[in-house]
């Protein structure tokens, strides 16, 4: 059954991949990446801001331990750091006094006085001399080359507590720039959320403006029609119509009125004779 059930999310697969493939062709893995980082920042967008400001101040919060872990590190290696640089001092110090034992010898047999300091009747050959002489002298090499592996060492210590201690100095001021940054997100957070409770009290200044518009087309219309009255009684006919008697000819009596008539045969002899 369980084989089945795998043959069958096999075969759904692969009949999707076709599918894809057979709409978006060689685009289909952008197509299901772009549509996967789509839901993923739908669904990271529904997230509650509050719920995300907690769950960050939680993982700065969580950076706390391992800077102590690392301060307590810290504190180890340059205390490792001071005991071997005491370390190296006193072989310093070690490796001063063998280097004037040596020199000694080295003069006994210069002078050919081979008893040792404070012991005047101990006497040692030449040859007891030289066999001591090369016993301190390849031990002090010894501990030379001792010596210089740990210098090495405390110079490498050194530079790694430097940059060590430079790495947590930023990481602590980081973090304390990433918890003020984030107050400050809080605090603006909570601005925004008090403006909008109060402008839940507020009026709807659309309503209004629609309102102030359909009172000043009232008015505009109000003033049209004042100015058409107006206008109708200054320019409409004024006169009272008067019945014209049908038996009556006013062509004749406007010409008669004011058309000047021509002079008679008797005005012109009369013109004449004077």
């Amino acid at each position: 059954m369980v084989c089945s059930m795998v043959k069958k999310g096999i075969v759904g697969a692969a009949l999707g991949a076709g599918t894809l493939f057979l709409v978006f062709g060689t685009h289909a893995p952008s197509y299901v990446k772009t549509a996967f980082h789509k839901v993923r920042r739908d669904v990271k967008s529904a997230v509650p801001m509050p719920f995300d400001i907690d769950r960050t101040r939680e993982e700065i919060a969580n950076l706390e331990p391992a800077i102590r872990d690392n301060i307590e590190k810290l504190a180890r290696a340059e205390v490792d750091v001071e005991r071997l640089d005491k370390e190296i001092a006193s072989i310093r110090t070690n490796m001063g006094v063998e280097k004037t034992a040596m020199l000694t010898l080295r003069e006994s047999l210069k002078t050919g006085e081979y008893k040792l300091a404070g012991h005047t009747s101990v006497a040692y050959s030449e040859e007891e001399i030289k066999n001591d002489l090369a016993r301190r002298y390849d031990s002090y090499n010894n501990v030379k080359k001792i010596l210089e592996a740990k210098e090495s060492t405390l110079k490498a210590k050194h530079n790694e507590i430097v940059a060590f201690r430079k790495q947590l100095e930023t990481t602590m001021a980081e973090k304390k720039k990433l918890t003020i940054k984030l107050d400050e997100i809080e605090a603006r957070l909570r601005q925004i959320e008090a403006t909008q409770t109060s402008n839940e009290f507020q009026l709807d200044g659309s309503a209004l403006s629609h309102a102030k518009e359909a009172v000043a087309d009232l008015e505009k219309r109000l003033e049209v029609m004042a100015r058409t009255a107006e206008m109708e009684g200054r320019y409409a006919e004024t006169g009272v119509p008067v019945q014209l008697d049908p038996s009556r000819d006013v062509v004749k009596e406007i010409d008669a009125e004011f058309t000047p008539t021509a002079p008679t045969t008797a005005t012109k002899t009369s013109g004449k004779s004077l």
